[in-house]
């Protein structure tokens, strides 16, 4: 009976030892795919680090500024899917227009925005 049983392990342990890969290469193709998905778990980790995804829905509104308080200030802003990008500039510009109010600096920093009162033409 023990001969029968050592015979069976043998057999059992060469199978697994012989079952060896024909190609080379499939150890290296096997390191690739692991590492095409730690690639990306880490792209998904990032962008949920940053708050990426409030970008790329449509239901939150955002605002970003680039460079601020420098020169080449601007303005990204998005609402639902349409976003707009703005400039800074120290050009002066005139035209028509109506006076909407008057902008006060509180000391703490903060603006205030005071909408002028409306006047009937007579």
């Amino acid at each position: 009976m023990q001969g029968k049983m050592t015979t069976f392990r043998n057999k059992r342990y060469k199978n697994l030892l012989g079952s060896v890969d024909e190609d080379p290469m499939a150890t290296v193709a096997n390191l690739f795919d692991v590492a095409m998905v730690f690639a990306v778990v880490l792209i998904l980790a990032m962008f949920t680090a940053l708050s990426v995804p409030g970008l790329l829905s449509s239901k939150d509104d955002i605002a970003i500024i680039k460079n601020p308080g420098s020169d080449d200030m601007e303005i990204i802003t998005k609402k639902g899917v349409e976003i707009d990008h703005y400039q800074i500039s120290n050009e002066e510009i005139g035209g028509d227009g109506q006076r909407l109010g008057v902008a006060y600096r509180l000391p703490s920093g903060e603006v205030v925005y005071v909408p002028e009162k409306k006047t009937s033409k007579n």
